[in-house]
Protein backbone atom coordinates (compact mmCIF):
# COMPACT_ATOMS: atom_id res chain seq x y z
CA UNK A 1 0.00 0.00 0.00
CA UNK A 2 1.36 3.38 -1.05
CA UNK A 3 -0.06 6.62 0.31
CA UNK A 4 -0.16 9.75 -1.83
CA UNK A 5 1.12 7.65 -4.68
CA UNK A 6 -0.69 8.67 -7.85
CA UNK A 7 2.24 10.64 -9.26
CA UNK A 8 5.96 11.23 -8.96
CA UNK A 9 7.86 9.01 -6.55
CA UNK A 10 4.73 7.20 -5.38
CA UNK A 11 3.68 6.18 -8.88
CA UNK A 12 7.22 5.07 -9.72
CA UNK A 13 7.30 2.98 -6.53
CA UNK A 14 3.94 1.45 -7.39
CA UNK A 15 5.23 0.39 -10.80
CA UNK A 16 8.43 -0.96 -9.26
CA UNK A 17 6.67 -3.04 -6.60
CA UNK A 18 4.17 -4.37 -9.14
CA UNK A 19 7.12 -5.41 -11.33
CA UNK A 20 8.55 -7.26 -8.33
CA UNK A 21 5.34 -9.28 -8.08
CA UNK A 22 3.46 -7.32 -5.43
CA UNK A 23 -0.23 -6.57 -5.57
CA UNK A 24 -0.31 -2.81 -5.13
CA UNK A 25 -2.92 -0.40 -3.81
CA UNK A 26 -2.37 3.35 -4.07
CA UNK A 27 -4.23 6.10 -2.24
CA UNK A 28 -4.36 9.69 -3.42
CA UNK A 29 -6.66 12.68 -3.36
CA UNK A 30 -6.22 13.15 -7.13
CA UNK A 31 -8.76 10.90 -8.85
CA UNK A 32 -7.54 11.85 -12.33
CA UNK A 33 -3.95 10.85 -11.56
CA UNK A 34 -5.13 7.59 -10.00
CA UNK A 35 -6.81 6.76 -13.29
CA UNK A 36 -3.46 7.08 -15.07
CA UNK A 37 -1.71 4.42 -12.98
CA UNK A 38 -0.62 1.25 -14.80
CA UNK A 39 -3.22 -1.46 -15.26
CA UNK A 40 -3.44 -3.85 -12.33
CA UNK A 41 -2.72 -1.28 -9.63
CA UNK A 42 -5.68 -0.55 -7.36
CA UNK A 43 -6.26 3.19 -7.05
CA UNK A 44 -8.27 4.46 -4.09
CA UNK A 45 -9.34 8.09 -3.84
CA UNK A 46 -8.81 9.30 -0.28
CA UNK A 47 -7.55 12.34 1.59
CA UNK A 48 -4.43 11.19 3.41
CA UNK A 49 -5.01 13.66 6.24
CA UNK A 50 -8.52 12.31 6.95
CA UNK A 51 -8.32 9.40 9.45
CA UNK A 52 -11.75 8.00 8.54
CA UNK A 53 -11.00 8.14 4.82
CA UNK A 54 -7.68 6.34 5.26
CA UNK A 55 -9.25 3.66 7.47
CA UNK A 56 -11.85 3.06 4.75
CA UNK A 57 -9.11 2.98 2.09
CA UNK A 58 -7.17 0.38 4.05
CA UNK A 59 -10.26 -1.78 4.42
CA UNK A 60 -10.96 -1.47 0.70
CA UNK A 61 -7.41 -2.51 -0.16
CA UNK A 62 -7.51 -5.49 2.19
CA UNK A 63 -10.90 -6.60 0.85
CA UNK A 64 -9.58 -6.52 -2.70
CA UNK A 65 -6.01 -7.74 -2.26
CA UNK A 66 -5.65 -9.30 1.18
CA UNK A 67 -3.64 -8.26 4.25
CA UNK A 68 -1.17 -5.42 3.83
CA UNK A 69 2.41 -6.66 4.23
CA UNK A 70 4.25 -3.65 2.79
CA UNK A 71 3.47 0.02 3.40
CA UNK A 72 5.23 2.94 1.74
CA UNK A 73 4.20 6.07 3.64
CA UNK A 74 4.94 8.32 0.68
CA UNK A 75 2.42 11.06 1.45
CA UNK A 76 3.86 14.43 2.38
CA UNK A 77 4.67 17.91 1.19
CA UNK A 78 6.23 21.18 2.22
CA UNK A 79 4.27 24.39 2.76
CA UNK A 80 4.94 25.25 -0.92
CA UNK A 81 3.29 28.60 -1.74
CA UNK A 82 2.59 29.18 1.97
CA UNK A 83 6.25 28.69 2.85
CA UNK A 84 8.39 31.44 4.34
CA UNK A 85 11.31 32.06 6.63
CA UNK A 86 10.41 30.91 10.12
CA UNK A 87 10.09 34.41 11.61
CA UNK A 88 7.22 35.14 9.27
CA UNK A 89 5.59 31.71 9.33
CA UNK A 90 2.16 30.83 10.66
CA UNK A 91 1.28 28.07 13.11
CA UNK A 92 -1.58 26.84 10.93
CA UNK A 93 0.96 26.11 8.20
CA UNK A 94 3.20 24.18 10.62
CA UNK A 95 0.21 22.10 11.67
CA UNK A 96 -0.63 21.25 8.06
CA UNK A 97 2.95 20.27 7.22
CA UNK A 98 3.30 18.13 10.34
CA UNK A 99 -0.04 16.42 9.71
CA UNK A 100 0.59 15.51 6.09
CA UNK A 101 4.30 14.74 6.37
CA UNK A 102 4.58 13.03 9.79
CA UNK A 103 1.28 12.25 11.48
CA UNK A 104 -0.16 10.57 8.37
CA UNK A 105 2.74 8.09 8.37
CA UNK A 106 2.29 7.35 12.07
CA UNK A 107 -1.44 6.83 11.60
CA UNK A 108 -1.10 4.40 8.68
CA UNK A 109 1.69 2.49 10.40
CA UNK A 110 -0.42 2.00 13.50
CA UNK A 111 -3.25 0.67 11.36
CA UNK A 112 -1.12 -2.16 9.93
CA UNK A 113 1.42 -3.09 12.61
CA UNK A 114 -0.73 -5.52 14.58
CA UNK A 115 -1.47 -7.58 11.48
CA UNK A 116 2.20 -7.60 10.48
CA UNK A 117 3.21 -8.70 13.97
CA UNK A 118 0.67 -11.51 13.95
CA UNK A 119 1.90 -12.77 10.57
CA UNK A 120 5.58 -12.41 11.52
CA UNK A 121 6.57 -10.40 8.45
CA UNK A 122 6.23 -6.85 7.25
CA UNK A 123 7.90 -3.85 5.67
CA UNK A 124 7.23 -0.22 6.57
CA UNK A 125 9.04 2.39 4.49
CA UNK A 126 8.64 6.02 5.46
CA UNK A 127 9.28 9.12 3.39
CA UNK A 128 11.74 11.58 4.90
CA UNK A 129 13.81 14.17 3.02
CA UNK A 130 17.37 15.39 2.89
CA UNK A 131 15.88 18.73 3.97
CA UNK A 132 15.75 17.21 7.46
CA UNK A 133 19.54 16.87 7.46
CA UNK A 134 20.55 19.89 5.39
CA UNK A 135 18.21 22.31 7.16
CA UNK A 136 17.23 24.39 4.15
CA UNK A 137 16.22 27.98 4.94
CA UNK A 138 12.48 28.50 4.53
CA UNK A 139 11.69 24.86 5.28
CA UNK A 140 11.80 24.82 9.09
CA UNK A 141 8.39 23.16 9.44
CA UNK A 142 9.11 20.61 6.71
CA UNK A 143 12.58 19.83 8.09
CA UNK A 144 11.08 19.32 11.54
CA UNK A 145 8.41 16.98 10.20
CA UNK A 146 10.86 14.95 8.13
CA UNK A 147 13.35 14.62 10.99
CA UNK A 148 10.38 13.49 13.05
CA UNK A 149 9.92 10.73 10.49
CA UNK A 150 13.53 9.65 11.12
CA UNK A 151 12.98 9.41 14.87
CA UNK A 152 9.66 7.61 14.41
CA UNK A 153 11.31 5.15 12.03
CA UNK A 154 14.05 4.29 14.51
CA UNK A 155 11.74 3.85 17.49
CA UNK A 156 9.22 1.75 15.57
CA UNK A 157 12.01 -0.37 14.09
CA UNK A 158 13.17 -1.35 17.59
CA UNK A 159 9.64 -2.27 18.63
CA UNK A 160 8.91 -4.39 15.57
CA UNK A 161 12.28 -6.07 14.89
CA UNK A 162 11.50 -9.08 17.14
CA UNK A 163 8.35 -9.70 15.08
CA UNK A 164 9.99 -9.96 11.66
CA UNK A 165 8.96 -6.44 10.63
CA UNK A 166 11.51 -3.92 9.36
CA UNK A 167 11.01 -0.16 9.36
CA UNK A 168 13.20 2.12 7.25
CA UNK A 169 13.04 5.54 5.65
CA UNK A 170 14.14 7.06 2.38
CA UNK A 171 15.25 10.69 2.24
CA UNK A 172 15.29 12.03 -1.32
CA UNK A 173 16.94 15.24 -2.36
CA UNK A 174 16.06 17.03 -5.58
CA UNK A 175 13.89 14.67 -7.65
CA UNK A 176 12.33 15.62 -10.96
CA UNK A 177 8.56 15.69 -10.35
CA UNK A 178 5.70 17.94 -11.41
CA UNK A 179 6.59 20.32 -8.57
CA UNK A 180 9.95 20.94 -10.25
CA UNK A 181 8.23 22.02 -13.44
CA UNK A 182 7.19 25.20 -11.61
CA UNK A 183 10.76 26.12 -10.68
CA UNK A 184 12.69 28.76 -12.56
CA UNK A 185 15.66 27.48 -14.62
CA UNK A 186 18.14 29.35 -12.42
CA UNK A 187 16.77 27.58 -9.33
CA UNK A 188 17.24 24.20 -10.99
CA UNK A 189 20.80 25.15 -11.90
CA UNK A 190 21.48 26.14 -8.29
CA UNK A 191 20.16 22.78 -7.10
CA UNK A 192 22.36 20.92 -9.56
CA UNK A 193 25.39 22.98 -8.53
CA UNK A 194 24.85 21.91 -4.90
CA UNK A 195 24.60 18.24 -5.88
CA UNK A 196 27.96 16.45 -6.26
CA UNK A 197 26.67 14.11 -8.99
CA UNK A 198 25.67 17.18 -10.99
CA UNK A 199 22.14 16.20 -11.94
CA UNK A 200 18.63 16.02 -10.52
CA UNK A 201 17.33 12.55 -9.73
CA UNK A 202 14.29 10.81 -11.16
CA UNK A 203 11.40 9.21 -9.26
CA UNK A 204 12.71 5.84 -10.39
CA UNK A 205 15.91 6.42 -8.40
CA UNK A 206 13.87 6.49 -5.19
CA UNK A 207 11.55 3.71 -6.34
CA UNK A 208 14.50 1.36 -6.79
CA UNK A 209 15.49 1.90 -3.16
CA UNK A 210 11.93 1.37 -1.98
CA UNK A 211 11.79 -1.86 -3.95
CA UNK A 212 14.97 -3.09 -2.30
CA UNK A 213 13.86 -2.16 1.23
CA UNK A 214 10.58 -4.00 0.61
CA UNK A 215 12.37 -7.18 -0.45
CA UNK A 216 13.78 -10.14 1.46
CA UNK A 217 17.21 -8.89 0.45
CA UNK A 218 16.81 -6.10 3.02
CA UNK A 219 15.78 -8.38 5.90
CA UNK A 220 18.85 -7.36 7.99
CA UNK A 221 18.30 -3.62 7.48
CA UNK A 222 16.01 -1.77 9.88
CA UNK A 223 15.84 1.61 11.55
CA UNK A 224 17.86 3.20 8.76
CA UNK A 225 17.35 6.35 6.72
CA UNK A 226 18.89 6.23 3.27
CA UNK A 227 19.57 9.56 1.57
CA UNK A 228 18.98 9.54 -2.18
CA UNK A 229 20.26 12.96 -3.10
CA UNK A 230 23.33 12.65 -5.30
CA UNK A 231 25.63 13.27 -2.35
CA UNK A 232 24.23 16.65 -1.23
CA UNK A 233 24.30 15.41 2.35
CA UNK A 234 26.60 12.60 3.38
CA UNK A 235 26.36 10.67 6.65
Amino acid sequence: MITGGAGGIGAAAAARLAHQGCQVAVTDIDATALGELPKGILGIEADGTDPAAMTAALRQAEAALGPVDIVFNNLGQSARERGSLFAGSEEATWQFVLEISLVSAMRMSRAVVQGMQARGWGRIINMSSDAAFFGDAGLADYAAAKMGVVGFTRALARELAPHGVTVNAVAPGAIRTRAHDRLAPEVLERIKAATPTGFIGAPEDVAATVGFLASDGARFITGQTLLIDGGRWMI
